[in-house]
């Protein structure tokens, strides 16, 4: 039996383009980042952690926590990478023993549950480090699966640069599954409303 891969939902972004919390905009009934949280919770990541920044005060009073660890990102303004150390730090904390972390964001309406868990499946599945990805628009991007080998190198990201960076040239195999409408993220007033 292997142990549960954990997952950090990087949600500590400000999303000034959409002008408003992104993580607060509902999405068939439910915040953006309740659903991520749910999703990775359904696939069978353990623990699920969620990382906040940007408006964390009004994201923390609008939703119960109780489903994931909470990890204040108080660098957000940084970049994304600084909510990946926030991540890690946390998961350090609380599940060290972690032989990979599950990375997602708050964002892929498209994200499902069976998507999370083929991911997870696959990594688990490996008898050696390796990655699993994401494909989706030609590139291999988030939701990933990085072996604890690999932590280092997220923990040496800096500013905007996101876990996708490390995919370029990964230092270990990668293994990608396809992800239909992975692209499809929430950045504009409009995003949400073309998906309905």
């Amino acid at each position: 039996m292997s142990t549960p891969v954990p997952a950090i939902v990087l949600a500590a972004g400000a999303s000034q383009r959409l002008g408003q919390p992104k993580q607060l905009l509902v999405y068939h009934g439910e915040f953006l980042i309740e659903r991520a949280i749910r999703l990775a919770n359904e696939a069978g990541a353990s623990p699920v952690i969620a990382v906040l920044g940007a408006h964390y005060e009004i994201i923390c009073a609008s939703i119960a926590m109780n489903d994931a660890i909470l990890a204040i990102n108080d660098k957000w303004v940084e970049g994304i990478a600084s909510s990946i150390h926030a991540g890690l730090r946390t998961l350090d904390a609380v599940a060290g023993g972690a032989s990979g972390v599950l990375i997602l964001s708050c964002d892929q309406p498209r994200l499902t549950a069976g998507h999370l868990r083929g991911l997870i499946e696959t990594f688990t599945a490996q008898a050696e480090p390796a990655i699993v990805a994401s494909a989706y628009a030609g590139v291999h991007g988030v939701p990933a699966i990085f072996p604890r080998s690999m932590f280092a190198d997220l923990l040496a990201l800096r500013g905007d640069k996101g876990a996708r960076s490390v995919l370029v040239h990964p230092p270990c195999p990668l293994i990608a599954l396809p992800f239909i409408g992975g692209e499809v993220d929430i950045d504009q007033p409009g995003d949400l409303a073309q998906l309905e």
